[in-house]
């Protein structure tokens, strides 16, 4: 495949949110980032410079791949160090999420930064979490900082985007939704946590809207420790993702 220069302006484009609408694609950069998704979505393009051929040509045998110069990368990539190998696959289209009761899932409510997005799927799937929802105005997951940060967990995590209230308000009955707020129940003892329901956090500022706190039917919090010490303000939406998912598996550890 030759690197012709719409082609370089075409990936150089996915950066902006609106250009991976338009095109349906998204891409992924850096070595462990694309051997970890090929194969999980449909690939359109795989650019490499040859040094990166040299030493993994084993990995992409018989793919059709572009081969670009360190400086044709630079003038592609959204990252702040161009990177030495890049994938261009098509955005997924998915079914809507099967939700039952036993089940745990994630859902995010206008989470911003790229970073923790990527942080909450990348912890979604080391709790065995494969289904992540998410509000319209949550980020977007198919940016190039938000791929990098699920360090190839993107590949076995699914990411809604849907009206979230709408969609937990209709949740199967008997479904609990926990919302993380400040002033609720302990986390670390409070009873009937899981091993099934939907775990909503929210805004890195502003925390949980009030529509989707509407359809909350447990409010949890994650204390100090110890009471009363001096300590941060709050924890990182992505760090309180992975504390919270840890208590509803350290139950089903215990139950089991």
């Amino acid at each position: 495949m030759e690197l012709t220069a719409a082609l370089r302006k075409t990936v150089a484009g996915l950066s902006a949110a609106r250009h991976r609408r338009e095109t349906g694609m998204f891409a992924a950069e850096g070595t462990k980032c694309v051997l970890d998704t090929l194969g999980h979505f449909r690939l359109c393009y795989l650019l490499a410079t040859p040094a990166w051929l040299e030493e993994h040509g084993e990995a992409v045998a018989g793919m059709d791949v572009a081969v670009a110069r360190r400086a044709d990368m630079e003038r592609m990539t959204a990252l702040a160090t161009p990177p030495p190998v890049m994938a261009v696959y098509e955005i997924p289209s998915l079914p809507a999420p099967q939700l039952s009761a036993d089940t745990l899932v994630v859902a995010l409510d206008c989470v911003q930064d790229p970073g923790n997005l990527g942080t909450i799927v990348r912890a979604a799937d080391w709790m065995g979490v494969d289904t992540v929802l998410a509000s319209a105005d949550t980020t977007d997951i198919f940016g190039a900082k938000a791929i990098q940060a699920t360090m190839g967990a993107i590949s076995r995590v699914r990411v809604h985007y849907c009206d979230l209230a709408a969609t937990l308000e209709a949740r199967p009955e008997g479904m609990e939704v926990y919302g993380t707020f400040l002033g609720g129940e302990n986390i670390y003892t409070m009873p009937g946590l899981g091993p099934g329901g939907i775990l909503v956090m929210g805004n890195e500022g502003r925390g949980i809207s009030e529509a989707v706190a509407a359809t909350v039917t447990r409010r949890v919090t994650i204390p100090s420790f110890p009471t009363g010490r001096p300590t941060s303000e709050s924890l990182n939406v992505g760090v309180a993702t992975a504390i919270a998912l840890s208590q509803f598996r350290a139950r089903a550890f215990i139950a089991n």
